[in-house]
């Protein structure tokens, strides 16, 4: 994605809505990732830097650190990682998450739609940078589902 001098906001990416789901989003120019557990949790990592202006490929990796409890209604534990340009910018620890999909609320790039997976901003809350997207990549995982 690009953020022009300027600064940006928005929704970069989110699935569900408030009753459980997850947003990946820029807020006053830091880069947050947030997981809705069914409503009874929030769990966040955040930047403590802004973004810097510019062309930059952001991601949010998840590595589990233990078994879920599916009988509990708990998805695995672990650890949740910001990374901008391929650094690592934010580390925080989830105690649990969502063992199973999100409904209601499909994936969304660039807005959430509908109700907001936090209350941290106000639906849609579009993105107000420029998203680019890599044409190879997408070509590859489509073709890796057929």
């Amino acid at each position: 994605m690009e953020i022009p001098a300027d600064g940006a906001e928005g929704v970069l990416m989110s699935r569900g809505s408030m009753v459980g789901g997850w947003s990946f989003y820029i807020k006053d120019g830091k880069l947050t990732y947030v997981h809705n557990y069914v409503s009874r949790a929030l769990h966040t990592v955040s930047t403590t830097d802004p973004v810097p202006a510019g062309r930059h490929e952001l991601r949010f990796e998840f590595e589990p650190t233990g078994k879920p409890d599916l009988a509990a209604g708990e998805g695995a534990p672990g650890r949740a990682e910001l990374y901008i340009d391929r650094h690592l910018v934010a580390v925080a620890e989830f105690p649990v998450t969502t063992p199973v999909m999100f409904n209601p609320g499909g994936m969304t790039c660039g807005a959430n739609p509908g109700q907001p997976v936090t209350s941290d901003y106000p639906s849609p809350f579009r993105f107000t940078g420029e998203l680019i997207t890599d044409a190879d990549s997408e070509m590859r995982m489509h073709m890796a589902r057929q």
